[in-house]
């Protein structure tokens, strides 16, 4: 299937590993331009020559230069017409009452105003052009939260209210809104979360009704198909992709 994405301009947050680079891994190879961020830049220009990307180093909680990254990656591949939001998930606690006041709000900017700052940037050109497709990265746990992550659990949470508000916004634009939550992907976040390659597979096993983690591709290819050109009647959406691993309806 052509998903239409040929020439198309995209930028994708925290893409220097893990769900964010296989994301812009898969739009680069569907033709689109690829724009990918991350706050070590050895670590993004080693990822963006490996998949033909162009890279740019930005903290994401660096919220007031969120314009400014906006308007170079404009400056060198063109206008942005696909938004990933991607950002990697505070710590974990077993005690959810052990947060300190300074790790809530660390985790509200990167979590909530980070995603909403790059919406801010982008959405005034994709309106004009009226064409659109932003995606954020959330995870499963906005749907059954995590013992361990109540930071994540959260302000995820919030971004999802956020982005479903958006999207009944953008739509008369010609912009969908979608969020794509992860179940247990294979990851080196997953790994450390369990402690081990090994502990993950051995959960997976028994937790999941798939009986495996997910790929990194896998998750990938859902998330470009909400980029994509046949994908334009589907916005405001909360995509689960976790081999059936959620209990909820």
């Amino acid at each position: 299937m052509d998903l239409g994405l040929q020439g198309r301009v995209a930028l994708v947050a925290g893409a220097s590993k893990g769900l964010g680079y296989a994301i812009a891994k898969m739009l680069a190879e569907e033709g689109a331009k690829v724009a990918i961020t991350s706050r070590d830049e050895a670590r993004i220009e080693a990822a963006a020559k490996t998949i033909g990307a162009t890279g740019f180093a930005h903290d994401s909680q660096n919220l007031e230069g969120i314009p400014v990254l906006v308007h170079e990656v404009e400056h060198f591949l063109g206008p942005v017409e696909i938004l990933v939001t991607n950002t990697g998930g505070p710590p974990g606690n077993p005690d959810a009452l052990s947060f300190p006041r300074e790790q809530w709000q660390t985790a509200y900017e990167s979590l909530v105003l980070s995603p909403m700052a790059f919406v801010e940037a982008v959405a005034p050109g994709m309106r004009h052009r009226h064409w659109g497709r932003i995606v954020n990265v959330v995870s499963t746990a906005v749907r059954e939260p995590i013992p361990t992550l109540m930071l994540s659990n959260t302000h995820r949470s919030a971004t999802l209210a956020a982005f479903k508000t958006l999207a009944r916004q953008f739509a008369p634009d010609g912009i969908t809104v979608n969020s794509v939550l992860p179940g247990r992907i294979a990851t080196d976040r997953l790994y450390d979360l369990y402690g081990s390659r090994e502990a993950a597979d051995g959960v997976a096993r028994t937790d999941i009704p798939a009986g495996r983690l997910g790929s990194p591709e896998e998750f990938a290819a859902a998330a470009t198909f909400l980029c994509s050109q046949q994908a334009s009647y589907i916005t405001g959406v909360g995509l689960v992709v976790d081999g059936g691993m959620m209990h909820s309806i």
